[in-house]
């Protein structure tokens, strides 16, 4: 008797979400930490940057005259792709991505895993983790252990140190009228994402996008001279230009026939493969945004909930398009043209 071939587990149909989708909608959030900060500084080391403006890592500078920054973050989230080891590379160009927004340089990370033990082997645990572990030892960042949880639904991530010089640290704050906007990696993955959920389509170019490192594009953010950027994830272009916006004071102004997109994006939103936060983050943003004659499938491509996507930089970056502009605060902190 032939014995029958077993199914290839889809890790995507674990999760009710999947990716930086699943963050908890950013109105929602801010409330949720509104007021909240550490009695007295909390620390002995000063804090550059915390909680204020929403950045994308939190930045301690050690004493003495080394100027040195060290930075902290953490992410994970449930399935973004079904593949076990590209969803642990995804992840972890995800996590170590906060610190390359910030101008940093990871140094150290340790894994969060969370596992339903009774309903998906550990043999696919095994290839998330190895996923990340490939993903951190091209960065040049050790891996040190982690956390696990038996969960009913899979989630992976890591939390990451990394290093800074405290002088040059990129800033969602630090945006100043007359800089120009450059993206360094297309949009689309929301979409695209939720259509490999529904269909089980792969979509390699999205693959190779999110497991890219932001290394390179940190590295030429800082070598133009850029003091200014944040990475696009879960709260979307949108969501995270509007945060830079505000925390900098200014009006940021987006040229969207200028914003790359990923092949098949379009066709994604126009066939509704649209994830919730993408609509959530889109509804986030629309108090504060003169969107001009902008159509809906384009609001909802710029407000698509990104995973592991580029940087949104404040400046020229070489090979990077640019997407816009920061202007003097006007009536709404985002226009698009």
């Amino acid at each position: 008797m032939t014995p029958t071939r077993q199914a290839p587990v889809r890790l995507t149909q674990f999760a009710h979400g999947g990716g930086c989708a699943c963050k908890i909608p950013p109105g929602e959030l801010e409330d949720v930490v509104s007021g909240l900060a550490a009695p007295g500084g909390g620390g002995n080391a000063p804090l550059l940057v915390g909680l204020a403006t929403g950045d994308d890592a939190a930045a301690v500078a050690l004493p003495g005259p080394s100027r040195t920054a060290v930075l902290s973050t953490a992410d994970f989230f449930t399935p973004v792709v079904d593949d076990p080891y590209d969803w642990g590379r995804i992840a972890a160009a995800n996590a170590l991505s906060d610190v390359y927004a910030m101008g940093g340089s990871p140094v150290l990370a340790v894994n969060l895993l969370a596992w339903p033990r009774d309903r998906l082997p550990f043999d696919l645990a095994r290839e998330v983790l190895r996923g990340g572990l490939d993903v951190a030892a091209e960065a040049g960042c050790h891996v040190g252990g982690g956390h696990s949880v038996d969960d009913p639904e899979p989630k992976y991530g890591m939390a990451v140190t990394g290093i800074a010089d405290a002088g040059r640290l990129l800033r969602n704050d630090a945006g100043r009228p007359g800089l120009p906007l450059s993206l360094t990696k297309p949009l689309g993955l929301g979409v695209l994402n939720n259509r490999h959920k529904a269909t089980g389509e792969r979509f390699q170019e999205a693959i190779a996008t999110m497991t890219a490192l932001n290394r390179d594009a940190c590295a030429a953010a800082l070598a133009a001279g850029a003091r200014c950027a944040t990475d696009i994830t879960g709260f979307g272009l949108l969501g995270h230009l509007h945060k830079l916006a505000r925390a900098s004071g200014v009006t940021a102004v987006l040229d969207t026939a200028a914003v790359p997109l990923l092949d098949g994006a379009r066709e994604a939103v126009r066939d509704g493969y649209v994830p919730g936060g993408t609509r959530r983050n889109l509804e986030w943003v629309a108090p504060f945004t003169d969107f001009a004659t902008t159509d809906d499938d384009t609001r909802l491509l710029l407000a698509d909930a990104q995973t592991s996507g580029g940087l949104l930089v404040a400046g020229e970056v070489p090979g990077a398009p640019v997407v816009g502009e920061l202007v003097p605060l006007g009536e709404h902190s985002l226009v698009l043209r």
